[in-house]
């Protein structure tokens, strides 16, 4: 029967046990020297050979006796005793002497001089004595199949008498990045040039998956070098990762030389991202065509190489999982699916989850993530305030430590997150606002204008949170202005150029002050926004925004000084602005808290915030409550 080799999009599971049953996973076992077992994977149970302790063992200093030798002991009626004829002196460790039965604590004796000694309590059978097998007993099982071995592991194994054992076989696993693009990490990058920053990720994940990884220099797109680095790659290896070129453009040739070599089981996955990802075999070795995007690569090894590897290695690792409250809408395709990557904190009692950026090759969502949400194919999406249920990708003891803040995005953030254990959420200051109303984070950090007043967060404070004692922290006063090129090619002097024909701004989303900053005034000088071209355009971080300007996405965007500075911008200040952090009053005396407010108020935080540039302290820490 011949194969379907192209699935354009086969559901997860269904490829992967496709996958795995187009070939023959037999594994022969390593017989290794106890010595080198520590992170291996035992491919049998493992009994002990001796037991532990092998003899009766004294489990105090002291004295061996025989029990009935001390009946009758008081303190008003001490009994004496002859060294060598009643007792004799041991260690903790030694054997028991023969005809010995009892220990006597070396505190609990009364040495009189001339080999004699006096006790003021009788022992009892086996006191403070350590038996025989009272550890381990010979012929008990030690560790079963398919255990990774820890290093407490270790000292039971050698304590059972084990001096070899039979483990799996540590997998070896190749990884060939390809692109005429890319180069190595070591070297200089030009523009143009990408850097490849996936195989040392492939690399720790194979190493953490019990694997031996290889990693070979990138190889340009060019047929008959592809196939040549393919050939020697998958002879050497088990598994060998293809990294990039997977899909379907003019120089993607990855699959075409898979089909040529072996064959290919299924070349496209209902997952996102990671959906151009190729399953095939060359001979003996199994060949996985990775998508070239750090999240797309990060997942499809997830997906695909992990379950490979511990098939092969007897490993296999129990994913955590814990249910979250969903903090707020998430879109999905029905033909995918998806996982999202989300920031997690717990707030009364409570754990939320954020979404964090989802595009393919937003390296930074990995980093900053503490779980993934996946959406199941045939769901449009799933409502902000559904339960779902989270795979972590960081210990729940360390999200539970956390100080959780949705709100407006700043530097400050991770000036504090360095100092204390914190997540954040960049969703602007009126998401900030929202999320903290619904109860889902601890602070909103906020900067909102009110256009009527001129004043900032106070009218908005009172306006959604009426009946509840709010308060602000007071954080910074920062900087706002146009980010311009260094240099200035385009001239640009205020808002009033923006709507200039060869203008291109970039904005930031809808909810935050930024925005609201920039529609205040274009409502002030009477600039239509309808005028700006790249105004419907958004980014999430005064970072991001500073980093497209810097690189000639766009001319002019409006954010902090502290951002352009970062990313050497030329800037035109437009004013200062408070940036307070929001809480309810009865969350004032949490410890994290009152660690943020000491951080606050630290010469450390103000000595960081004066290298950094733009920013103005007034009384950063002070607590008031709003309408006072």
């Amino acid at each position: 029967m011949e194969r379907k080799v192209y699935i354009d999009n086969q559901p997860l599971e269904e490829a992967l046990k496709l996958y795995l049953d187009s070939g023959e996973l037999r594994v022969e076992a390593d017989s290794i020297d106890i010595g080198d077992a520590f992170d291996r994977v035992t491919m049998e149970p493992i009994y002990a050979k001796r037991s532990s302790p092998h003899y009766h063992a004294s489990a105090m200093d002291g004295i061996a006796v025989r029990c009935e030798a001390t009946f009758g002991a008081t303190e008003r009626r001490p009994i004496t005793l002859r060294e060598g004829e009643d007792f004799v002196y041991v260690n903790t460790g030694n054997p028991l002497p023969d005809a010995m039965d009892s220990v006597i604590m070396i505190e609990d004796v009364d040495d009189i001089g001339y080999g004699e000694i006096r006790i003021m309590a009788p022992s009892y059978p086996w006191q403070h004595v350590r038996p025989v097998g009272e550890d381990i007993v010979k012929g008990e099982m030690i560790l079963p199949s398919k255990h990774r071995i820890r290093a407490l592991d270790m000292g039971a194994l050698i304590s059972g008498g084990l001096t070899r054992i039979k483990v799996y076989p540590r997998v070896t696993v190749g990884v060939l990045p390809t692109g005429s693009e890319i180069r190595k990490y070591t070297e200089s990058i030009e523009k143009g040039s990408l850097v490849d920053s996936n195989s040392k990720m492939f690399e720790g994940m194979i190493l953490d998956n019990n694997g031996i990884p290889t990693l070979y220099d990138p190889v340009a797109d060019d047929w008959d070098l592809l196939k040549a680095a393919i050939q020697k790659g998958a002879k050497n290896n088990q598994i060998l990762v293809i990294n990039a070129g997977s899909s379907a453009g003019s120089k993607d040739y990855t699959v075409d030389l898979i089909r040529q070599l072996g064959e290919v089981i299924v070349h496209g996955i209902a997952i996102k991202p990671g959906k151009p990802t190729i399953l095939g075999r060359i001979g003996q070795s199994w060949v996985i065509g990775i998508p070239g995007y750090p999240v797309s690569a990060y997942f499809a090894f997830e997906s695909f190489v992990k379950p490979l590897m511990e098939r092969l290695t007897g490993y296999q690792s129990k994913a955590e999982n814990l249910e979250a409250i969903l903090s707020q809408r998430v879109m999905s395709s029905l033909k995918h699916e998806e996982r999202v990557r989300v920031t997690l904190g717990y707030v009364n009692g409570r754990c939320i989850a954020t979404p964090l950026s989802r595009g393919a090759g937003n390296t930074m969502s990995l980093v900053k993530a503490d779980g993934v949400l996946t959406i199941p194919r045939h769901l449009e999406g799933i409502e902000g305030g559904s339960q779902v249920t989270i795979g972590l990708l960081k210990k729940r003891e360390t999200i539970q430590k956390r100080l959780l803040l949705i709100g407006s995005h700043d530097l400050i953030l991770d000036v504090l997150a360095d100092q204390l254990p914190i997540a954040s959420g960049h969703v602007g200051s009126m998401g900030g606002l929202l999320t903290l109303r619904k109860g889902e984070c601890h602070l909103a950090p906020i900067h909102l204008l009110d256009p009527e007043t001129g004043t900032y967060n106070t009218s908005y404070v009172k306006k959604y949170f009426p009946q509840k004692e709010m308060l602000l922290i007071t954080g910074i006063k920062r900087l706002q202005g146009l980010m311009v090129q260094a240099g200035n090619p385009k001239r640009i002097q205020g808002f009033e150029d923006l709507s200039k024909e060869n203008i291109i701004f970039i904005n930031r989303q809808k909810g935050s002050g930024t925005r609201q900053l920039l529609d205040y005034q274009l409502k002030a000088k009477e600039i239509p926004s309808e005028q700006i071209q790249g105004y419907q355009r958004e980014m999430n971080t005064h970072m991001a925004l500073a980093a497209v300007v810097q690189s000639g996405g766009a001319d002019v965007g409006l954010g902090t000084y502290s951002a352009a500075k970062a990313m050497d911008l030329d800037f035109i200040p437009v004013g200062y602005e408070s940036y307070e952090f929001l809480l309810e009053a009865s969350f004032i005396d949490d410890v994290r808290v009152q660690e943020l407010i000491k951080i606050l108020k630290s010469e450390r935080f103000a000595n960081i915030l004066t290298d950094i540039g733009g920013y103005e302290l007034d009384k950063p820490g002070t607590i008031r409550k709003v309408g006072e």
